[in-house]
């Protein structure tokens, strides 16, 4: 136990409260890593004191209830704001993206879909719904012809341009942490880094606006990955209400994970899929009883979404599929190729993007960043708007692909040689029509056009999200493939594969099950997930059946993708911004030892305090002249035998405080961190600052294996360590130290740019 803690709770027992005295005493600064091990010990030591004291009085044992109850709690009011927050950004989304092509002129506030629905029709299109408006209507003008079509063409840019210049404007003015889908950063703040502003209250409004926006822009983004970062910022904020989590850093972060797992939950309609989510792709530290909270904070927010429906039907998912054909033996070879595809697409985008992204950073490009989110967003409603698939909304799209044609369906891509005789009757295999072939040169249009606008898309300055893009660009390979097997059934019945399940008369192949498939192989390409991934696509379609497909493309993906680069974007993301992420999945295989990584190197010397021979003056000096986050303390200069460490922001902010509160103490006061004072001291008043002083720091020796010293920083949260030689002190090895070292070791192998493992 670090000495302050043992020195905080002892002065509690005596009812002092000297250590707390000390305004902002143990918090962070802005990009600094935090302590998990002090914060930890420091939550253990409140919890100890509590429960002694629970036995003194009622109001001491209500107090003890509040604190054992207030993560459940602080977890339930994240799970309703979340549930609530996703809802109103989903109708609002819905609304505005409907806004681009019409209006529903007596209730403007509706929906395409509502405005029809209190009509008299059905079913609704631009054709037969009397009461929505398109935006040639409104002017006067006949739905069809040229003049039309070029009016409703100007109307959609021009909509288009104004919501995503809009959500540049708030995002740069307001909240610059509200660009990006925030994931990287979530997954750098878990692990016990500080980034001040990104979870604040402002990032939250202006990323819930702003994303509502960019989507409604067309631009080729999802509001999924930044509902998480809503969920988060809910999840910091509440986190306030309670003081054994607002102010303590490594507790709260018990409290963010959870939030993220909510996040996904109201993004996908997928509870456990966000659990898993939180566990394998965010969290960094994830004991058992964040597990259940987070089971429970995605629980309440999904039975929020659920209460809402803001999808507008029963089922309270996205992409809700209603077939249920078994699948055949002989299909996993066209879905383990699907997987392998969605593998290479996801290599492909993530050097293309982090290219890019790197050129803007260099250029004069990223110095004006609302003229990029207005030429990207030009750029994609002119290209986009002519091709039916490219028009519609992404979320639509994937929903479309996912769907099984029947007797309603009447796209292009059900134009299918088939009578209909009854309603009811199963769909049967048929010969593609005309129609088809169409589709399927405007799909591999549309992919090429997705797959192209979303790499300049991700990483300009409005909200964004790579996960419906990247289930878009798969939903559309697995339908093309999924058709292409159609035919092979249809033309081929005899085949051994599909002989004794297809026949004229049968649906042996359901192509919706493809474009399923593809979505996850190549949202799993992407992003390198595998097991949140395949139950957040079978919530997300309600397909539980297909889990085994969905397995096998997702392994594919995988396992192609790490052959050319083991980071998926975020990690890439995360590299590029050079955060210090320790990742705890990776094996470090170098044979380096602490002495190579320690500072300082060469003739250098290591800035360090000694226990009771400095002044005020030369402490000040030093922490002028440096910019370390913390000090050594050692016995004297001479013997350099460690003492403690001491850590810059509570030494500067305990002698502010000693400034204020004690007379006499000038630049000549001796700093004591000993227990006494020097013999036959004569003087101005000394500043005893023991108290602060870390007497248990974690230390190694400079002949300790690098791999042992990297396991240390991911399995106890290490904010640094020191080295030390026969108990003498040699140097110091921060966290930022260990992931630059990592860096190195592989960049020295050139291990991402290889072109084949």
């Amino acid at each position: 136990m670090p000495a302050n803690e043992r020195t905080w709770i002892l002065q509690k027992k005596r009812g002092t409260n000297d250590v707390e005295d000390i305004p902002g005493l143990g918090q962070y600064d802005d990009f600094q890593t935090i302590d998990w091990q002090r914060d930890l010990a420091r939550d253990r030591m409140r919890h100890r004191y509590l429960v002694k004291r629970s036995t003194d009085s009622i109001f001491d044992l209500i107090k003890g209830g509040f604190d054992a109850s207030s993560g459940w709690l602080c977890v339930l009011f994240v799970g309703l704001a979340a549930g609530t927050v996703a809802s109103v950004v989903d109708i609002g989304t819905t609304w505005m993206t409907d806004l681009k092509y019409g209006i529903c002129p007596e209730a403007f506030w509706l929906d395409e879909e509502q405005c029809c629905w209190s009509s008299n029709e059905t079913t609704f299109g631009a054709n037969n719904c009397s009461q929505w408006l398109t935006w040639p209507q409104m002017l006067g003008v006949e739905s069809e012809g040229a003049g039309s079509y070029i009016l409703s063409y100007m109307f959609y840019v021009v909509w288009c341009l104004l919501f995503a210049g809009l959500a540049g404007m708030l995002v740069k003015t307001l909240a610059p942490y509200a660009c990006g889908g925030g994931i990287p950063e979530i997954k750098t703040i878990l692990s016990g880094f500080i980034i001040r502003g990104f979870l604040g209250k402002w990032t939250l409004i202006i990323k819930s606006i702003g994303i509502m926006l960019a989507v409604s822009a067309a631009l080729n983004l999802g509001k999924e990955g930044p509902m998480v970062h809503i969920a988060v910022c809910i999840g910091n904020i509440l986190s306030y209400m309670f003081p054994k989590y607002g102010r303590n850093e490594a507790k709260k972060r018990e409290i963010l994970s959870a939030a993220a797992a909510a996040g996904v939950s109201v993004a996908f309609g997928a509870p456990i899929g966000g659990v898993l989510f939180s566990l394998e792709e965010v969290s960094y530290y994830f004991p058992m009883k964040t597990l259940w909270r987070s089971f429970f904070c995605a629980l309440i927010a999904a039975f929020v979404v659920r209460s809402i429906d803001p999808y507008g039907n029963e089922h309270s998912v996205l992409f809700y599929v209603e077939y249920n054909k078994p699948w055949m033996f002989v299909e996993l070879i066209p879905f383990l190729f699907l997987g392998a595809v969605g593998g290479l697409i996801g290599t492909l985008f993530i050097r293309a993007n982090i290219w890019w992204t790197r050129f803007k950073k260099n250029s004069k490009l990223g110095q004006y960043p609302i003229t990029e989110v207005l030429l990207v967003t030009l750029a994609t409603a002119i290209v986009g708007y002519p091709n039916p698939y490219t028009r519609m909304s992404s979320t639509r799209l994937i929903y479309l692909m996912f769907s099984q044609c029947g007797i309603a369906n009447d796209d292009l891509l059900c134009d299918y040689n088939r009578n209909f005789t009854d309603v009811n009757s199963a769909v049967e295999l048929a010969e593609a029509g005309p129609g088809v072939f169409q589709a399927v040169w405007l799909l591999s249009l549309a992919l090429i056009l997705k797959i192209s606008l979303t790499i300049f898309t991700i990483g300009i300055k409005v909200p964004a999200g790579i996960y419906i893009p990247s289930l878009c660009m798969g939903a559309i390979v697995g339908r093309l493939v999924g058709i292409a097997m159609e035919q092979l059934a249809y033309n081929y019945p005899t085949f051994w594969g599909f002989s004794g399940e297809c026949s004229a008369n049968s649906d042996c192949i359901t192509p919706g099950l493809y474009a399923m498939v593809g979505a996850a192989a190549v949202l799993g390409g992407i992003t390198r997930m595998t097991v949140a991934l395949v139950v957040i696509m079978f919530e997300l379609t309600g397909g539980v059946r297909y889990i085994v497909p969905l397995m096998a493309a997702a392994m594919a993906s995988k396992w192609v993708g790490d052959a050319f680069g083991k980071d998926g974007i975020y990690d890439a993301h995360i590299a590029f911004n050079d955060y210090p992420f320790l990742d705890n999945k990776e094996e470090f295989g170098h044979t380096t030892l602490a002495a190579d990584v320690m500072e300082p190197k060469g003739a250098k010397t290591l800035s360090v305090l000694t226990q009771d021979s400095m002044t005020l003056e030369a402490v000040e000096t030093i922490l002028r002249e440096t910019t370390h986050n913390g000090f050594p303390v050692v016995i004297s200069r001479e013997s350099q035998f460690l003492v403690g460490f001491v850590l810059r922001r509570d030494l500067l902010l305990a002698i502010g405080n000693a400034k204020r509160t004690q007379d006499g103490i000038t630049g000549e006061s001796l700093v004591i961190f000993s227990p006494t004072l020097p013999t036959q001291w004569v003087g101005p008043p000394p500043l005893k600052l023991r108290r602060i002083l870390d007497l248990a720091p974690i230390t190694i020796t400079d002949q300790t294996p690098m791999e042992t010293v990297i396991d240390m920083f991911r399995k106890l949260g290490l904010r640094q360590t020191l080295v030390t030689h026969n108990g003498r002190l040699l140097g110091v090895i921060t966290k930022k130290d260990v992931v630059r070292h990592i860096k190195q070791m592989e960049d020295s192998r050139e291990f991402y740019n290889l072109p084949f493992p």
